[in-house]
């Protein structure tokens, strides 16, 4: 692992980033992924991501989000609502779990997909590559009571 890599691990594991990246993160991801027509997100230099397009469980409104995602083989995508390892489970958790069906943007392209919320052996299955892949989600979990909520999302 590069140094410069474990340095933004180290820091997003805090609970300063915790309560300032929310802020401004996704803001900037959105600006620049609508400037870019879809083509970059500024938060992909770290983790890859997603710009998930989902509708608002009390709302009904669509609501697009800029997420960390890990691309799985076969073409879909796992999502972790760590919420920065803050206490309530972000809003697009709750938005998939009552509208499954969604889109993302990835790598430029609109993909439509199917959401499913993990659970059992393989939430922790999913859990454990998660944290191998970025292990800052370890921080989190410790940080909140809830359990942080999985979910695979499947090309529709």
């Amino acid at each position: 692992m590069p140094p410069g890599e474990r340095l933004i691990q180290r820091v997003s594991a805090t609970r300063t980033f915790a309560r300032i990246a929310p802020h401004f993160i996704p803001a900037l991801d959105r600006a620049v992924h609508r400037l870019t027509r879809g083509k970059v997100l500024l938060s992909a230099r770290m983790l890859p991501g997603v710009v998930l397009t989902a509708t608002g469980a009390r709302s009904g409104q669509l609501r697009r989000t800029p997420l960390a995602c890990l691309p799985e083989e076969g073409g879909g995508w796992l999502l972790i609502g760590s919420n920065f390892g803050r206490p309530g489970h972000p809003a697009w958790t709750g938005n998939l779990l009552k509208n499954p069906d969604a889109e993302v943007s990835w790598r430029g392209r609109d993909i439509p997909v199917r959401a499913r919320l993990l659970t059992g052996e393989e939430r922790a299955e999913a859990w454990r590559t998660a944290l191998a892949f970025w292990p800052p989600y370890a921080a989190y979990q410790a940080r909140v009571a809830r359990e942080i909520r999985l979910f695979r999302l499947e090309r529709r």
